[in-house]
């Protein structure tokens, strides 16, 4: 068989194999989008055993809100929101420290997770582990319930007592 002859074949074998382009992420788009940092395999405070520290203790009166954001706010597409937080300090990801967290947005997923719970990373779980007090959202209009969670250095949530959410109307 001549090499010509095998041109046909590794066209079908590449045609076959092509996804069309499509990118994993590309749904997403229109859900929601942020600038994020990924620092989820960074656990320095992991002993020789691979142990990790247990989740801090949240302080008294620590919350999470958000600043520019109320419940039954009608907003629209994209919207830049501002992230608050009192009585514990942001700080960036990657390691964990007493009295101090990051700011994570869940999308439609819920009013917080359990403690102790890794923050998931994907588009309705946004992480700002660079300690980022705004983030831009591109939301689809409609009804959305957005969550602002609180997690450690290794973005394990310190659950309902340090997350806060609100229904909003995102409008075309």
């Amino acid at each position: 068989m001549r090499k010509t002859d095998l041109i046909p074949f590794l066209f079908l074998g590449m045609v076959a194999c092509n996804d069309g382009g499509s990118k994993e992420g590309e749904k997403t788009a229109d859900t929601a989008t942020a600038a994020t940092v990924d620092t989820t395999s960074h656990h320095p405070m992991a002993d020789s055993a691979n142990a990790v520290a247990p989740l801090p203790a949240i302080p008294e009166g620590a919350k999470v809100f958000f600043v520019n954001l109320k419940n039954g706010q009608k907003i629209k597409s994209p919207y830049k929101v501002k992230m608050g937080v009192s009585g514990i300090a942001l700080d960036s990801a990657g390691v964990i420290k007493p009295a101090s967290g990051h700011h994570h947005i869940l999308i439609d997923a819920g009013d917080s997770l359990a403690a102790g719970t890794v923050v998931p990373k994907d588009s309705t779980h946004l992480h700002f582990g660079n300690a980022q007090k705004e983030a831009e959202l591109k939301l689809t209009p409609g009804e959305h319930t957005i969550t602002l969670q609180y997690a450690d250095g290794i973005h394990r949530s310190y659950g309902g007592k340090l997350a806060s959410s609100v229904k909003v109307t995102v409008q075309k």
